[in-house]
């Protein structure tokens, strides 16, 4: 199996979803669940956010003239309904379901005409910075899959490769076996920690610490939250341990 990693940042006015997200930075939208065959998709999104944030974002995935995934730069006459699964004061969950026409494009229909069937999806959606991981064969032609996606998108976002590997692969990836953080995302930790980007209020966001380190801004998206998941499994992983038996004579 084969793992991509990558990032769409767009352009204001081109995704309602990510102008909504921008316009409320401690926003996020995370993916439950991602299917998509020929002609549909289904999705279920886990937003978290202010209430304010949460009714923004709610009102993007509905009101939108077209569906929040589709690349599509204009209506694409696609039918769509989205509707709330859930919604507390903090947490808004969101199911979709989008019947494509042939003017439609997206990423995970890009990916089924070039990596197959059977790929798997999830996405983090953090201001107007999208990033998507894809676990497929390997069989497929990746290099035609990022030509299309390029093509498809356009002038409304900058697209950024993450990684490319076995899922298996140690290093920057995602393979939750992986017991170490890689020496990148050590260093990206490092930095936030030493330029106050945890602090409360912060001193620095993101855009300010990765123009600092010289990376683009959502590699560092990337390598902090890799860093912070590995932090959190390892942490709870630790209280789970079971107490040493007593000694016995």
């Amino acid at each position: 199996m084969r793992e991509l990693v990558f990032a769409l940042e767009y352009e204001p006015g081109c995704n309602r979803v990510a102008d909504a997200l921008a316009d409320h930075p401690d926003a996020r939208v995370r993916s439950l669940s991602l299917h998509a065959t020929a002609e549909r998709l289904w999705r279920v999104d886990h937003a978290t956010g202010s209430p304010d944030a949460l009714d923004a974002i709610e009102d993007a995935f509905r009101t939108s003239d077209y569906y929040a995934d589709c690349l599509a730069t204009e209506d694409c006459n696609a039918t769509q309904t989205t509707r709330v699964l859930d919604r507390m004061d903090d947490t808004l969950v969101l199911y979709s379901d989008w019947e494509r026409t042939p003017s439609c494009a997206s990423v995970p229909h890009i990916a089924r005409d070039h990596l197959g069937d059977g790929v798997l999806f999830e996405t983090r959606h953090e201001g107007h910075h999208y990033t998507w991981r894809l676990i497929h064969s390997g069989e497929g032609d990746v290099s035609a899959f990022f030509d299309a996606l390029k093509i498809a998108v356009g002038d409304c976002a900058q697209m950024e490769m993450l990684r490319t590997a076995d899922t298996t692969a140690s290093g920057e990836g995602v393979d939750e076996t992986q017991s170490d953080m890689s020496p990148k995302q050590e260093a990206a930790l490092q930095a936030a920690v030493e330029h106050g980007y945890y602090e409360s209020p912060r001193e620095v966001d993101v855009g300010e610490l990765a123009e600092h380190l010289n990376v683009p801004r959502s590699t560092l998206t990337y390598r902090l939250r890799r860093a912070e998941e590995h932090l959190a499994k390892q942490h709870v992983a630790g209280e789970r341990l079971p107490e040493e038996p007593p000694a016995t004579r």
